[in-house]
Formats: structure tokens, C-alpha cells, sequence
């Protein structure tokens, strides 16, 4: 399984320089069960993810920073995830972060986070409260304020996502599409959002891009084989693109 994760990143163009082998453990996996509906649930057996260190981070700290934006996700340590945003923060480099699988997450580390990224259910566990409405996700997009990330982005399913940040908290509407499988549908929307972000779009525009990359990304069987190219999203956005800076560092 690692070997064939590696050379399906190779072929898009990904570097793989910092992606360790750890020989005394086995490739991570994911066991995936989808309904009629679309819904999915997931079983995840962590393996060699659960190997990775803050001594790692700190090898790869200079590709941090010269980073345009950093992403990070919660299957791997969590003191490792907060090895990444120090090293980040430190350089100035913003910060992505997609609190799954659901976890509780410390304010230290969370006031390092430019962009915070839960689902519903994340954020319910994150602020103590239920969301299951737009009036809960505002609710807990306050929530997420207070304990000190600069912005938090709800995903919300088929309606869109709820933007919040200390000047106004906002619901960035969802594209009308006949669900076949959500799964991976948060990661190809924390993907997309991190290169529109990279890209220096304003969040809401960022947002609603990637809300597109989510949407298509549901309409196709599969993980990594339903995220869509630049042009898709493009078409479905309505062929809004960003403008990235002159001098743009790698992304």
C-alpha cells in the first residue's frame, strides 16, 4: 500500500521527499462503507501515520517555511500536528487545519491556526454544543472564535459552508449535485481551499471554490480518484479563478 501511495503521488507531480518509510509497521488504511444515500462511514487503522514525529518536522522545517500555506489533518500525533503549526507560525505561514478524525484540540494549539476547518460533528465535540443547524454552526463559529483560530470554516454538507471570523460570520451556499459518495469530500475541500488560499483569494471566494471541488468531488466513487482538476472546479464556479502574487513561493 505505501509503495503504490507513493508512485500515485509521484504521478501528479507531488514531492515525496519527506514521505518515510517506517519498515517495522504497516501502510495506514481506511476502511470505507458507503450507503445508498452517498453517506459514508469510515474505519481508519492509523499505522505507520501514527509514526510520525516532531523530530520529522523538524527535518522537513525549511519546506515549511518557504511555504505558501500549510495544511495539516489530525491522523497523524497530535504533538507532531502541533510541531507543524509551531514551526509555521514561527515563519509566518499560515495554517490550515482540518480537526479530523474529531478530536479535543488544546487553545495553545489553536491560536496558531489562521483557518479552522471542522465538519459539523467536529465542531460539535470542538465547542461543546450541537450543531446541526446554521444558526448551531453560527453558533459554534463564535465558539471557535473565542478560543483564539482567526477564522473557522463549518462545512456543512450540501449547504455550503459557514465562514466565521471577528468581523462578521457568513454561510458561503453549496452547488446543487446528485450524491453518489461523500467519502474524501472534506479532504478535496481542504485541498482546494489551501490553493485558493495559497493563491491569496479572500476566504470567501477561497470558500466557495472549494465548496465546487467538494461538490464534484461527491458525484464520483472513491477517494482519490474523485477529486477534480483546476478546469472542473473552474466550470462549476463559474470560471472565477485566483490571481496569485507576483514572486509566489512554491505551493
Amino acid at each position: 500500500f505505501g509503495q503504490r501511495a507513493r508512485k500515485g503521488l509521484e504521478r501528479e507531480g507531488i514531492d515525496t521527499t519527506h514521505l518515510h518509510e517506517r519498515r517495522a509497521a504497516p501502510s495506514g488504511v481506511a476502511l470505507i462503507f458507503v450507503a445508498d444515500s452517498g453517506e459514508n462511514a469510515i474505519g481508519v487503522a492509523p499505522g505507520a501515520n501514527g509514526r510520525l514525529r516532531p523530530a520529522d518536522i523538524r527535518r522537513a522545517s525549511r519546506l515549511i517555511r518557504e511555504a505558501d500555506i500549510v495544511l495539516v489533518q489530525l491522523e497523524i500525533p497530535l504533538e507532531t500536528v502541533a510541531e507543524a503549526v509551531r514551526v509555521a507560525r514561527k515563519a509566518g505561514v499560515p495554517v490550515i487545519l482540518n480537526p479530523a478524525p474529531a478530536r479535543a484540540l488544546p487553545d495553545e494549539l489553536l491560536r496558531g491556526v489562521r483557518v479552522l476547518t471542522p465538519n459539523e460533528s467536529e465542531a460539535a465535540l470542538l465547542t461543546g454544543r450541537p450543531v446541526s443547524s446554521v444558526a448551531d454552526a453560527e453558533a459554534a463559529g463564535a465558539a471557535l472564535l473565542e478560543r483564539g483560530v482567526d477564522a473557522a470554516v463549518i462545512t456543512l454538507g450540501a449547504r455550503g459552508a459557514l465562514v466565521a471570523t471577528p468581523d462578521r460570520i457568513r454561510r458561503v451556499p453549496g452547488f446543487r449535485v446528485r450524491p453518489v459518495d461523500t467519502t474524501a469530500a472534506g479532504d478535496v475541500f481542504n485541498g482546494a481551499l489551501a490553493v485558493a488560499l495559497a493563491e491569496e483569494r479572500p476566504l470567501e471566494a477561497a470558500v466557495r471554490w472549494a465548496n465546487a471541488a467538494a461538490a464534484l468531488s461527491v458525484t464520483r466513487l472513491g477517494a482519490q480518484p474523485s477529486a477534480p482538476k483546476r478546469r472542473e472546479i473552474d466550470r462549476l464556479a463559474g470560471g472565477q479563478r485566483g490571481v496569485g502574487r507576483s514572486g509566489s513561493r512554491r505551493n
